[in-house]
């Protein structure tokens, strides 16, 4: 196929968390918001006057001075994350909004807020608590927690306007995103997709780490290029597969799956645009925290909602992508001692191939992927058990 324009500059943009366009921003005087969940709504840190930028750390080989800080045995995201801090690589965010989610990255960010690690005079970290289910209180408390620790505090410190007709703008800017990244996601579902799963998971990524307003005209360009683009003549994979799990936000590893020959058709992983890229609605007479604070508690699959109808719906979910996508299988990772998904994947396994006839293949992984050669045969062996199905199924 041929290149996508902006394909070299995205990649580009996610090599450093402080990318050009991140650079940008703060030199028209902006403020850079770092998050590193879901359940911190991006909306509300791409208000006017800030922007945010969801933690990442590229390139990062050996977090050896965070591992003294955090222990060997938590997950390698949050001890990379600390790592980079330490570096010096987070020093432009003016604030991180931190959510009492997963228990690591709350290690992470308490390390930021009584370390005096970020160099930035103006720096400051708030946490907000999330509620474990999805109830009326649930919404009442989560609305409260965001109005309390990141609209009162954006406010507060640097001055943003929290209006209620500022929160409409940023949900206008945000469901164009959203719709774009959509569009081009659904080229997935194609015979022949006119798109890599490696492609879209760079363009997923670059909307979440760089300002919005400066990143929208290259997602619109890139969704006008797709409306043409020719895909190849001849399928160049053997199988389609649905990418599910924790924290993923290495286009290598997607790379490294189609490099055996299976193509990324959805990405349901922490980072990935299903679910994340769905438009906020907003009812008549309803104000626009309400509908925030609804919206990201609905549509989070996240496995720390522990309810067994949730957790049904869960795999539901998951069967349900892989039949709008034509996938043949799942692969489900977890980042090793990732507590919530370490348990999610565990079931997964077993759900998704006993009461849906679904092929899986279970993969525990350090967030740097320095096992390459041993995924890779996994991998592989995967793709040939899903050929030798579909041929003993005729198909």
């Amino acid at each position: 196929m041929r290149d996508l324009k902006h394909l070299i500059y995205f990649e580009d943009l996610l090599q450093e968390a402080n990318n050009s366009l991140v650079k940008q921003a703060k030199a028209e005087g902006k403020r850079a918001i770092g998050y590193t969940c879901y359940f911190m709504p991006e909306v509300l840190l791409d208000l006017e006057g800030c922007f945010g930028v969801r933690l990442r750390a590229p390139r990062c080989t050996s977090p050896d001075i965070a591992t003294y800080y955090m222990s060997s045995r938590t997950c390698h995201y949050g001890r990379s994350l600390l790592e980079r801090a330490l570096e010096g690589g987070y020093n432009f965010l003016d604030a991180q909004m931190a959510t009492e989610t997963c228990t690591v990255t709350c290690r992470f960010q308490e390390h930021l807020q009584m370390m005096d690690v970020i160099q930035n005079p103006d720096f400051f970290c708030e946490f907000t608590d999330v509620p474990f289910k999805k109830t009326e209180n649930s919404y009442l408390h989560y609305r409260k927690q965001l109005q309390a620790h990141v609209l009162d505090k954006l406010s507060e410190k640097f001055g943003i306007d929290t209006s209620d007709a500022a929160l409409l703008r940023a949900i206008e800017q945000h469901n164009e995103v959203c719709r774009l990244i959509k569009e081009i996601g659904a080229h997935r579902k194609e015979e022949n997709p006119n798109i890599t799963g490696y492609e879209f998971h760079v363009i997923q990524l670059v909307s979440l780490v760089c300002p919005k307003y400066l990143i929208l005209p290259y997602l619109r360009e890139t969704a006008e290029e797709l409306r043409t683009r020719e895909p190849e003549p001849k399928p160049w994979f053997r199988c389609k597969v649905v990418l599910s799990g924790s924290e993923n936000d290495d286009p290598g590893f997607t790379q490294l799956i189609e490099s055996c020959g299976a193509m990324v058709v959805a990405d349901r992983y922490c980072y990935g645009s299903l679910p994340g890229r769905e438009e906020i609605a907003v009812a008549a007479g309803q104000s626009p925290l309400d509908a925030i604070a609804r919206h990201y508690i609905d549509t989070s699959m996240c496995p720390r909602y522990m309810e067994q109808h949730v957790m049904r719906e869960r795999k539901q979910y998951l069967a349900d992508l892989a039949k709008e996508y034509n996938a043949d299988g799942i692969i489900v990772e977890s980042n090793k001692f990732c507590e919530y998904w370490s348990y999610e994947r565990t079931i997964d396994t077993i759900i998704l191939n006993r009461d849906f006839g679904i092929p899986v293949c279970s993969i525990e992984k350090e967030y740097i992927n320095n096992a390459s050669g041993q995924l890779r045969t996994r991998f592989q062996a995967f793709i040939e058990s899903i050929e030798i199905k579909k041929i003993q199924e005729g198909k």
